[in-house]
């Protein structure tokens, strides 16, 4: 099905873009993360990558030719697919793009507004961080109201539908507003914050806003810029009494916290009323959550009676959405199948220990099972492909993505011609991919153009479990733990170590006697490891 590529917002203040250069033709054939074109901000001529799959069927903007923000750039979909529906949809929808700009500096959109946004102040709106980023969540604030800020400076860390990335400013001055608290999630271009001259009174203009966005705005957010530090009191070093912390609450008695602070609290079983906001006017935020060191004595733990109804509702996290949407798309929309191998991992215990004793070296199992399913995969590109409407694809370079568990759900980075690396250099980018992954500092082109998944539990002490295909790739392999159990080897029963292996296939691109030909082809390589470096 035909997709409609939009003038992407690549800045925070761009309403417009030129096409500097195209990259790619009508009639070329797209893959995820191919750069389609160069665009020319109001900052800078950026990079513009696709983040669709297909032939390129319309270029709506030549070179040198500018167009607002969400105007129709492109259409890329299936070669000969009729399209004349969606241009005759143009001018329509540039049209109504221009009728819905809002004047950022007047405060206006296509509501009148009484009230008009002070000279020198410049709103700071939720960027459009990726090509399908709808909202976005507020992981952390680096700032606060009333801190100076320097163009350049990183303002928040921002969660889309794929990463959580920094968001820096592109403006001088005082924060004198901040419209989503850590946590809370907005549209895109909804008021995030406002920056301006310290002392500028914008509370007026706030109020009027509360008819003319989507995000619900709090006055009492807007504090005043001088405003005194909280008073902490001190405990006593080896005093065992214990200090009653001071509450953060509002004028009538509320606990003043963030939505994500609340939860964090709920899920550790934590009372408010016991941790010191470092937030806004002592506001309690997730810092304060995650430094909270319960003092001897104080209970930290939530006791429910007996007999009493419990539960805790976590709201889902933009990463969460993502995940429930694809694994549900993939799991109703390609026929599954799967194929169970057990190998024999003696020889690989054997290579592991000798490799490992070289000089600053150290590989895994799981940095073996990657090598050698690129090198299969490079045998059997039928494995290596992905179903597409008109076509199956077979790639004849290997990516493949090794899934890895986060606090919030699961990424899948992506180890780039896996098959051309040696062991040390894919156990260097998986270690290093799994460290940016626990710090959510994971870019998007580094989670995408996988050919084929590797999910594996074994260190968790899972045996066997099948996964959900990471489309749009034709298969992945689940790994489970060496055990050490009774075999048969030689007529003789010795003790031996083993690993299961599951295949899950699509079975509109992989046949089951292919995907049992890649697995005869892995347990090669898995089983006699010497044979991956001579």
């Amino acid at each position: 099905m035909a997709e409609i590529i939009r003038m992407p917002r690549l800045s925070d203040t761009m309403e417009e873009g030129t096409v500097a250069k195209w990259l790619k033709k009508v009639g070329d054939q797209i893959k995820e993360g191919d750069i389609l074109a160069e665009i020319e901000t109001d900052k800078a001529t950026m990079e513009f990558e696709s983040f669709n799959e297909g032939e390129l069927l319309h270029i709506g903007i030549p070179e040198g030719g500018s167009a607002a923000v969400d105007s129709l750039l492109a259409i890329i979909g299936n070669k000969g697919e009729d399209i004349s529906s969606l241009l005759s949809e143009k001018n329509l929808n540039v049209l109504n793009s221009e009728e819905k700009q809002t004047d950022v500096h007047s405060g206006k959109n296509s509501t009148d507004v009484s009230t008009a946004l002070p000279d020198g102040i410049e709103i700071i709106t939720m960027p459009r961080l990726s090509d399908t980023m709808e909202e976005g969540t507020v992981a952390k604030w680096n700032k606060k109201i009333g801190d100076q800020v320097k163009e350049g400076d990183i303002l928040a860390e921002i969660e889309t539908d794929k990463a959580t990335m920094e968001f820096e400013s592109f403006y001088s001055g005082t924060l004198l507003y901040i419209g989503l608290q850590e946590g809370d999630s907005a549209p895109v271009d909804s008021v995030l914050a406002v920056i301006g001259e310290k002392g500028t009174e914008v509370k007026a203009w706030v109020e009027s806003q509360k008819v003319t966005t989507n995000t619900p705005i709090k006055t009492e957010d807007i504090v005043t810029v001088d405003h005194a530090p909280i008073q902490v009191p001190k405990v006593k070093e080896n005093s065992t009494q214990i200090s009653q912390p001071q509450k953060s609450t509002s004028q009538n008695g509320r606990i003043v916290a963030s939505p994500l602070a609340k939860k964090l609290a709920i899920e550790k079983g934590i009372d408010l009323s016991r941790i010191y906001g470092s937030g806004d006017q002592g506001r309690i935020i997730k810092r304060d959550i995650d430094q909270y060191t319960p003092t001897v004595g104080v209970a930290n733990t939530v006791f429910v009676p007996k007999g009493t109804e419990s539960m805790t509702t976590i709201a889902n996290s933009q990463m969460r959405k993502t995940i429930a949407k694809r694994l549900a798309a993939s799991k109703f929309t390609a026929p599954h199948y799967y194929l169970g191998v057990e190998f024999d991992m003696d020889h690989a215990i054997s290579f592991r220990e000798q490799y490992n004793t070289l000089p600053n070296i150290k590989i895994s199992f799981n940095d073996i099972v990657v090598k050698a399913s690129a090198l299969a995969l490079k045998q059997h590109p039928q494995v290596n492909a992905k179903w597409e409407e008109s076509q199956i694809t077979q790639h004849h370079h290997v990516h493949i993505g090794v899934a890895v568990a986060v606090e919030d759900g699961l990424v899948v980075p992506v180890v780039k011609f896996a098959d051309e690396m040696d062991l040390p250099q894919i156990g260097a980018t998986v270690k290093e991919y799994a460290l940016k992954a626990k710090d959510k500092k994971l870019t998007p082109n580094e989670m995408e153009g996988s050919t084929f998944t590797i999910s594996n539990l074994g260190m968790f002490g899972i045996q066997e479990f099948t996964s959900i295909i990471n489309q749009p790739n034709g298969a992945i392999l689940s790994v489970g733990a060496i055990v050490q159990k009774p075999v048969v080897k030689n007529g003789a029963i010795v003790v031996g170590n083993t690993m299961k292996l599951t295949l899950a296939c699509d079975h509109r691109v992989i046949d089951g006697a292919t995907g049992a030909q890649f697995l005869q082809t892995l347990r090669g390589y898995v089983e006699n490891p010497l044979t991956m470096v001579l």
